[in-house]
């Protein structure tokens, strides 16, 4: 007799269905561009082999930040973490938004070129709405 303990799983996830996608440049503001990228991610190296992906671009290797955060499923439990990628605080925006719209098994990387001029906490609202169009495009 199997006497597993129970598994619960409140949140109504919203899961990625490929490993990469991007959109390029979908903010601008005083010089600074962003571009948003999300996949489907079941463990670090998923995670290890997406930030490659996405550095394969130069550009991307050279931008500013590349600030990401994770959420993975696995027996029920839910495993997150971040990097700011020396946006301080970038990484828990990213993952805020995660937890309320309950994405998982996802990697959400927000990346930035810095324009010249600091946009002050603007830095976070973008980061905010990047995530956020990530999200919608998830589902």
């Amino acid at each position: 007799m199997n006497l597993q303990p129970p598994r619960f799983d409140f949140e109504n996830k919203k899961i990625p269905d490929s490993d990469f996608t991007l959109h390029e440049q979908i903010i601008e503001d005083r010089g600074s561009r962003y571009s948003v990228s999300y996949g489907q991610v079941r463990g670090k190296d998923d995670i290890k082999l997406f930030l490659k992906k996405l550095k394969t671009n130069k550009k991307y290797q050279k931008a500013t930040h590349n600030t990401w955060a994770a959420r993975i499923t696995k027996d029920g439990i839910i495993y997150e973490t971040k990097s700011d990628d020396g946006e301080t605080g970038a990484g828990m925006v990213i993952l805020k938004v995660m937890q309320k719209q309950e994405v998982c098994d996802c990697i959400i990387c927000v990346t930035r070129w810095f324009g010249g001029v600091k946009l002050m906490g603007d830095r976070f609202k973008h980061v905010q709405d990047a995530t956020k169009f990530a999200v919608d495009q998830i589902g």
